[in-house]
């Protein structure tokens, strides 16, 4: 048995109303990537060892978040000290995206906060390999997540040399 339901036209209006706001809601709880889909995908330039595997894991990463990737399989010591970046800070990859440094394994959502906010910064940096972080948390780390920070780091004009501040805390 069919039964037909005739809404009024403040039903009609009601609802759609309701869906209107439901779906703005949702738009603006959606990263900026995501919730504007023709827009251009930020790109991100990276220079990596052509063998290693968690580099490959973290582009993956930037990619599944919105970045489109160039990847140099050249290694990424002279990038980093072409740019500046001190090798205490280093890891195993040094990559560009908007005009900022990113080394290591920085997450995309770091990166795009830092490409909202856009501090007078050379970048940010995961200082060594940090378990947990992307791309150094796959199934052989079994699950393990250790404690790290993504650094902010800017020049600094008093002395020669970089500064830091902790940007993120991932605990």
């Amino acid at each position: 048995m069919s039964v037909t339901h005739t809404l009024s036209r403040r039903q009609c209006l009601s609802r759609l109303a309701g869906a209107a706001i439901a779906t703005a809601a949702t738009a603006a709880t959606l990263p900026a990537w995501a919730a504007a889909p023709d827009a251009p995908r930020p790109q991100v330039e990276v220079w990596k060892d052509p063998s290693c595997g968690c580099c490959q894991d973290w582009i993956e990463h930037m990619q599944a978040n919105g970045f489109d990737v160039i990847t140099h399989n050249s290694g990424n010591a002279a990038v980093r000290t072409q740019l500046g970046l001190p090798a205490e800070l280093g890891s195993c990859h040094t990559a560009l995206v908007g005009g900022y440094l990113l080394e290591g394994h920085v997450p995309a959502a770091d990166v795009h906060k830092l490409l909202k906010e856009k501090p007078k910064a050379m970048g940010l940096t995961v200082p060594g390999m940090p378990i947990g972080s992307p791309g150094m948390d796959g199934p052989v780390y079994e699950g393990r997540k250790d404690a790290y920070d993504v650094l902010l780091v800017t020049k600094n004009m008093i002395r020669s040399g970089v500064s830091t501040r902790v940007f993120t805390s991932y605990r």
